[in-house]
């Protein structure tokens, strides 16, 4: 999701001594590879499909079997009030960190990440669009992570994240994107036996057709973040092709939604439309990026809009 700015820290401080007790307690085969095969990065799973060992994001998502057995991260995150997501604890080793890279993906189109530092150092170093900070243990943070971002552990021990992703309510955006109130003032979440920690969490599931009306949010906002790369009237004349190009996309999905709904029947025709449009944008796209992070035009429609279209493109 995009934010106005790189990075928002919330007015809420957690008992960081409390949360890496709980998390030191956890087994070694709680952590499992970073699913991206990132070196030296890697994930202890707390709430997933099935409360399951699975990086799947579509199904009922639940509690794992170690998130159970930390009760103040689950009352943590419980006081947000929020729907959650897929959630994690995010290890990384020392002296190592995350590639530079933007969160392009349709998942991220609606949720933002929120991260609160569990076990850290000031040498670890968060950068996102030319800023960078140290989120402090016990903070809360979220970043806009369409912008290009990395991490760096420059310190010789563990840096570990709880990594949490929510579309959230509006209080939570007016609490975390709202006026800050000083420092004094903040919200501070001691531990509370008596509190309710259960959750709620995400239940992922679509029609086997994306609705025509979710098809032109996402290309309309594709279109809003389009830009060349040079100042060219080969260029110009591109994106208004490539533009043209969405809006008669999603006349014609629209269409084929009107016809055969978006149960799943007449998929094959959802398919050719999707593979045509594909076809043609990849004869267009050579010089347009997003505005935002450079991204390709053509790979940014691919990751958010045409991989998820149809449910069969989806799981394959």
């Amino acid at each position: 999701m995009r934010l106005s700015r790189p990075f928002f820290q919330l007015p809420i401080l957690f008992d960081a001594a409390r949360l890496q007790a709980e998390v030191a307690a956890l087994p070694e085969e709680a952590w499992v590879p970073h699913p991206d095969g990132v070196p030296g990065n890697s994930a202890a799973r707390l709430i997933t499909v099935g409360g399951g060992e699975t990086d799947s994001i579509h199904g009922q998502m639940l509690p794992t079997q170690w998130l159970a057995a930390m009760p103040y991260l689950r009352q943590a995150l419980a006081g947000f009030g929020v729907v959650w997501g897929r959630s994690r604890l995010m290890r990384l080793a020392p002296g190592v960190g995350v590639p530079e890279h933007a969160d392009i993906n349709y998942h991220w189109h609606t949720r933002v990440r929120l991260h609160i530092p569990i076990f850290t150092l000031p040498q670890v170093r968060f950068h996102c669009d030319g800023e960078a900070i140290h989120m402090g243990a016990g903070e809360a943070w979220i970043f806009d992570n369409w912008r290009r971002h990395h991490v760096e552990n420059g310190a010789d021990a563990e840096r570990i994240h709880l990594v949490a992703d929510t579309s959230g309510t509006a209080g939570f955006w007016r609490f975390a994107c709202g006026q800050t109130p000083p420092r004094e003032r903040w919200k501070i979440a001691a531990w509370n036996p008596g509190a309710d920690g259960r959750l709620l969490t995400e239940y992922n599931q679509r029609s086997p057709i994306m609705p025509a009306a979710e098809v032109q949010l996402l290309v309309e906002d594709l279109c809003e973040e389009l830009a060349i790369t040079a100042d060219t009237p080969e260029l110009r004349a591109r994106a208004t092709r490539f533009a043209m190009l969405m809006e008669s996309f999603v006349f014609d999905w629209r269409q084929l939604c009107a016809l055969h709904g978006v149960a799943g029947r007449a998929m094959p025709e959802f398919l050719r439309l999707a593979s045509s449009v594909r076809d043609a944008a990849t004869l267009l796209a050579d010089g347009l990026v997003m505005r935002t992070n450079d991204a390709s035009a053509l790979l940014v429609l691919e990751k958010r809009v045409l991989q998820h279209l149809v449910l069969e493109e989806e799981a394959a």
